[in-house]
């Protein structure tokens, strides 16, 4: 059914008449329902050229000025045939990859440049569709993302105030609201297409991306009047190759007054000679995470690269023996590591382990089942001796906060090898075993400085149980607050936190041995075996 009434006539044929396309004349028609869109170009060209019809194979052209004559339907297409010297042919695939538009007999349409034409057509879609197949990307639906040049706002907005212009001499008023927007109508009838050509349903939800930036090289003047009637709207921006962007183009034009826009730019636009092309078809998918917890049983492992001036000083990392095979079966191109707390490269941390989460950024590979993520599970625990994980588990970002919440308040639990200087007795550490929430201020550690802000923290040892070894070893187990530096609660760091193991039992006190026993975060949800 045609969706144009009487009464858009008069519209219908000023737009027509003066290089508008059909779909476009609907959009300022205000059609606001799918159907109509929908349908191939060539028929809606045919049923708006009836529609038109005031008598045998004619049509009237109306233009503000000169006065209404009449045209002949053959020789407004010979006017139009005229404006388009390009050659015939559709679609085809450049060098680079990109898509590019041989612009058959099209007359391209003076205010969407072929958006609404070509690019909605089967033959583009197809394009698309097998660059898409053919990224790698596993993906069970899809969201659709397009980028039109920036021009095609001013071109709007002039073909807006034409009509608004006309519709205001018969006392009927257009807010640009009240027009059907290009990347709404756009999407009304390509997403079917691409949903039946992929086989999957587009889903603004879904983390797979499909965007589609489209260019218009003859037009890209259109923009640069509204930089020097409105310079204030178009500041250069980082990564940025032109300050004309969309926003800023559409922030000037709310700005500029009719009459100053009508004195810069032609109403109605020009029109062109070639389509838009397309600059780049790019598909992305959204970061997956996957989470766990790690025993780490070295001494000489660091928790990420330990790099300094440079310069790499030991030849791995929990974090790179973990994530080297998540990169790999999820096919990521980079990966980004966070955990709650870290341990130092000396330090084992022993018991259930720590927790992790690592970030995969745009991964070709997105579902596996609990069996292959269990496996994944052995693989890295057999590629190394050096750490464990488990509970290997994927989440989602929210749930990557609760491994953060509360991080002041959760508790470690640690064991120390003591050295004194001063030979001990059993007796003398008892007196440790009854000290509770004991609270000691530390002043940054010197280790530490050159990397974190020199402040004093407040932490409280929650409870310590001595174990006697020898004259000058004790064994010493502790529950802390998280974020205790628990080598200088030890020795002291030449007085920085008070009070200190060697200042409470009045010796010279260091640590030999360190190790992380639990850290009491109740995430990632525990599995079976």
């Amino acid at each position: 059914m045609f969706p144009l009434t009487e009464e858009n006539k008069h519209v219908a044929r000023l737009l027509f008449n003066t290089g508008t396309c059909p779909r476009c004349i609907f959009r300022f028609c205000g059609v606001d329902f799918h159907a109509p869109y929908k349908l191939p170009y060539e028929e809606l060209l045919n049923e708006l050229r009836k529609f038109l019809k005031t008598g045998k194979d004619e049509l009237i052209l109306e233009v503000p000025n000169p006065p209404p004559k009449k045209i002949r339907l053959q020789e407004l297409e010979d006017r139009n045939d005229n404006m388009n010297q390009n050659g015939e042919g559709r679609l085809s695939v450049i060098e680079d990859g990109s898509i590019a538009s041989k612009n058959s007999n099209l007359n391209v349409c003076n205010v969407c440049l072929g958006i609404l034409q070509e690019f909605c057509e089967k033959d583009f879609i197809k394009k698309v569709c097998q660059k898409v197949e053919a990224s790698g990307f596993e993906f069970t639906n899809l969201v659709l993302s397009v980028s039109f040049p920036p021009q095609l706002s001013v071109r709007e907005h002039a073909a807006w105030l034409l009509v608004k212009q006309e519709m205001g001499k018969q006392s009927l008023s257009l807010g640009r609201n009240d027009i059907v927007q290009l990347k709404e109508a756009y999407k009304w009838i390509t997403h079917p297409l691409f949903s039946e050509e992929l086989g999957v349903p587009i889903d603004g939800k879904s983390l797979f991306e499909v965007s589609v930036v489209f260019a218009h090289p003859e037009t890209v003047e259109d923009c640069h009047f509204l930089g020097t009637i409105c310079p204030d709207c178009f500041k250069p921006a980082k990564n940025k190759q032109s300050v004309f962007t969309r926003m800023a183009v559409m922030k000037a034009l709310n700005k500029i007054k009719e009459e100053d826009f009508c004195k810069q730019f032609p109403c109605p636009p020009n029109s062109p000679k070639a389509v838009c092309t397309v600059l780049e078809i790019e598909c992305a998918h959204g970061a997956v995470f996957v989470a766990g917890r790690y025993n780490k049983y070295s001494r000489n492992l660091p928790q990420t690269p330990w790099i300094i001036d440079g310069e790499r000083k030991l030849e791995s990392s929990v974090e790179e023996l973990i994530s080297d095979h998540l990169l790999t079966v999820f096919k990521a191109e980079s990966f980004n590591f966070s955990s709650s707390g870290r341990e130092d490269v000396d330090v084992r941390t022993l018991g259930n382990g720590r927790p992790f989460a690592i970030e995969l950024v745009n991964p070709h590979r997105v579902h596996f089942t609990s069996q292959e993520i269990k496996e994944l599970q052995q693989k890295i625990n057999k590629s190394s001796n050096k750490i464990q994980v488990r509970d290997l588990q994927l989440v989602t970002r929210e749930a990557i906060g609760h491994m953060k919440e509360g991080e002041e308040e959760k508790t470690k639990t640690y064991s120390a090898l003591v050295w004194t200087n001063k030979a001990i007795q059993k007796k003398d550490i008892e007196f440790l075993n009854d000290i509770k929430d004991l609270k000691i201020d530390q002043k940054t550690p010197l280790r530490v400085l050159h990397r974190r802000p020199l402040a004093v923290r407040t932490r409280v040892i929650h409870f310590m149980e001595a174990h006697y070894v020898d004259a000058h070893h004790f064994r010493l187990y502790l529950k802390t607050q998280a974020g205790t530096y628990i080598k200088e609660f030890v020795h002291g760091d030449f007085g920085r936190t008070t009070p200190n193991i060697g200042s409470l039992m009045n010796v010279t006190a260091d640590i030999l041995e360190l190790d992380v026993e639990s850290v009491d975060v109740d995430w990632p949800p525990a599995l079976d075996d």
